[in-house]
């Protein structure tokens, strides 16, 4: 089925939405830890929609594996290596959720690339590749070894919903934070300290960085993502996430303070060019 104008939108915002989330984090995880800032952002997105869904008693025991796999082990892990990593340079990282989504799908779901979208994806990675030049990653191979292993977790909870059906992206963003909560709560016991003098000490400047978080990069930004991929392969809506760090790299650059080169300036264009070539691609 070939994408209409709202699922085109809907990747747009997904984009934009979770590459500014990994700006805001950025700066939030200057005073909580990542893993406590994740329990707080799933526990906000949980206490807002899991009042208006249905629960899917059936799917109970996939969607808290789910939860595990896609949330709370992946953003502890992502999250921690964005700790130590520039934000600019950690969302470009985190564009192999594309090939490990792609080559999952092959592996996984009998989905078939056309040369047409190994060419797009090959071309955004140019993009990303001159994006990266402009940049430097210092000696942080631990944090780089964190998001990369984060963005394979990421596109295994990708695959483990698809299998799922239709379920519906609210449902499923709902009922995903619902699980991730008390497992990030967990983790967070278990590998952080410190808690209560970090919860009384953050100002509202990191307490609206968690409901963004919550309300618009997961209950927002899951809905609009679970809904495609639900509708649409794997391998048709991921390029859209190739056009995170265009998103992330600007709020960096107008937030955080990072500087803007010439590199990354032509990179976000190849990355904007190929993600839309690739969804040119006609379907019979």
């Amino acid at each position: 089925m070939a994408l209409k104008p709202q699922d085109i939108f809907m990747g747009i915002a997904v984009a934009v939405i979770w590459g500014m989330g990994v700006v805001f984090a950025k700066a939030a995880i200057a005073h909580f830890p990542p893993i406590l800032l994740m329990a707080f952002r799933f526990t906000v997105t949980a206490l807002v929609l899991v009042w208006f869904v249905k629960p899917p008693w059936g799917m109970m025991r996939r969607l808290m594996l789910i939860a595990l796999v896609s949330a709370a082990i992946q953003y502890s892990l992502t999250f921690n290596g964005l700790k130590g990593l520039d934000a600019s340079v950690a969302i470009l990282v985190v564009q192999l959720e594309v090939p490990f989504l792609v080559i999952l799908g092959i592996l996984f779901l009998a989905e078939k690339p056309s040369l047409r979208k190994w060419a797009g994806i090959a071309a955004a990675f140019g993009g990303v590749a001159l994006i990266a030049g402009g940049l430097k990653f210092a000696n942080a191979w631990l944090p780089l070894l964190m998001i990369v292993g984060g963005t394979f977790t990421w596109a295994i909870g990708q695959v483990m919903v698809r299998k799922l059906g239709t379920v519906g992206g609210v449902t499923l963003t709902a009922w995903v934070a619902v699980f991730a909560s008390p497992q990030l709560f967990a983790f967070s016991l278990v590998f952080e300290d410190n808690h209560l003098e970090l919860i009384r000490a953050a100002d509202w400047v990191v307490w609206g960085t968690v409901l963004y978080l919550g309300l618009v990069m997961t209950a927002l930004g899951y809905g609009f993502w679970y809904t495609l991929i639900a509708r649409h392969p794997i391998g048709r809506v991921a390029p859209f996430l190739m056009l995170m760090p265009v998103s992330a790299v600007a709020g960096g650059v107008f937030i955080l303070g990072e500087t803007l080169t010439m590199p990354t300036i032509i990179g976000g264009l190849i990355v904007i060019a190929a993600v839309t070539y690739i969804q040119m691609e006609k379907t019979a």
